[in-house]
């Protein structure tokens, strides 16, 4: 039985062969329809839906920009979504390759539009976060397709971004770790699907997948605007837990030149000779501040990023008295491909329960 938590603990292994596997990466690539190429600034919401980005914790000047209040301290004022493709319908929603701009880049992401008549307020939204893939393979009409297929048919507006040089966005791709580029460009996408006409501003959430699950709670812990978090197998530790425990059996104890570790560690120092800087960049330390809940899910024979990091995202949730679901999958993998159909229907309900049916 599921059960919603703000200070107890939730952990179900269940079998991993209960639903059947699924692999969303093989299904086929949608045909393009058209380019119209058409604009939606005219029917765009007001300057009022900026996004709410919450206040620095420390009135000092942050010394880099991934810091979590030099990510609190800038804007991101999103832009207009231009369409640049109408792509083939799924069952009951439109499909669109869009555009928008990050930075002064203009990056593309894969938009869907419920096709039935719109609630009052505009329909809720998911903001869907990547995992990593290699940029210059990664093609947005490829990947992913099962996921936003089932977050789309449920009602909702899936915006998944092409993060900064990935496909066709502009800019370089990289440093995800070192910089807050892919945040930045994530965020701006909050701003701009707040103008959408079709969307309501009061009704965002996020998911997160790898990669996209460290994304995703740093947007969460910057921006008011994100009402609850999904994520699936997320780089969601601390960043002395990220060196000390992600791969830890193939690393020696000195990182190597050109590492993550050692680009931070030969400006700013180590964890032990300057910790207050590796809290300051890492996001758990700012859960408090979180204006939603968030869900986590895990395999634990995932190979590419460690179980352990969810459930110590999961205790730190509790700690700070917020709400969190956390479902681990007893012999399952990085995507979750065994258990994919549970964790979907989980990943749905929990929308549903905290944002499609909240009050805008």
């Amino acid at each position: 039985m599921k059960k919603t938590l703000s200070s107890w603990f939730l952990l179900l292994l269940l079998i991993p062969n209960a639903c059947e596997t699924t692999d969303p990466a093989s299904l086929p690539r949608s045909p393009v329809l058209g380019t119209p190429s058409s604009l939606l600034a005219s029917q765009s919401r007001s300057s009022g839906t900026a996004l709410q980005v919450l206040a620095p914790a420390s009135l000092t000047t942050a010394s880099h920009p991934l810091q979590i209040d030099a990510m609190r301290a800038r804007e991101y004022p999103g832009s207009d979504i231009v369409i640049e493709a109408t792509l083939d319908p799924g069952a009951n929603y439109s499909r669109y390759y869009v555009s928008y701009l990050s930075d002064g880049l203009k990056i593309y992401a894969l938009m869907t539009v419920p096709t039935g008549e719109k609630p009052p307020t505009g329909w809720p939204v998911v903001i869907f976060n990547h995992g990593y893939i290699p940029p210059n393979v990664y093609r947005t009409t490829e990947r992913y397709i099962a996921y936003v297929d089932q977050l789309a048919s449920s009602g909702y507006i899936v915006f998944k971004s092409d993060y900064r040089g990935h496909d066709r966005s502009e800019g370089a791709a990289g440093g995800v770790y070192t910089q807050p580029n892919y945040s930045i460009d994530v965020l701006n996408a909050v701003a701009s699907v707040k103008r959408h006409p079709d969307a309501d501003p009061n009704r965002i959430g996020m998911w997160g997948h790898s990669m996209g699950g460290y994304i995703t709670l740093r947007s969460m812990v910057v921006a008011a605007d994100i009402k609850a978090g999904v994520i699936w197998a997320g780089v969601v530790a601390r960043y002395p837990d990220l060196y000390t425990r992600w791969n830890a059996g193939a690393r020696s104890t000195t990182p190597s030149p050109g590492s993550w570790v050692y680009s931070l560690q030969q400006t700013y120092g180590s964890v032990e000779t300057n910790p207050d800087f590796w809290r300051s960049i890492s996001a758990n330390g700012y859960v408090q501040d979180l204006n939603g809940p968030i869900q986590l899910h895990h395999g634990t024979a995932d190979h590419d990023v460690p179980w352990e990091f969810s459930e110590m995202l999961y205790n730190e949730l509790l700690g700070a008295n917020k709400v969190a679901e956390f479902y681990m999958y007893d012999g399952d993998n990085h995507n979750i491909s065994n258990n994919f159909s549970l964790a979907m229907q989980r990943t749905v309900e929990f929308f549903d329960r905290y944002l499609k049916n909240r009050l805008s």
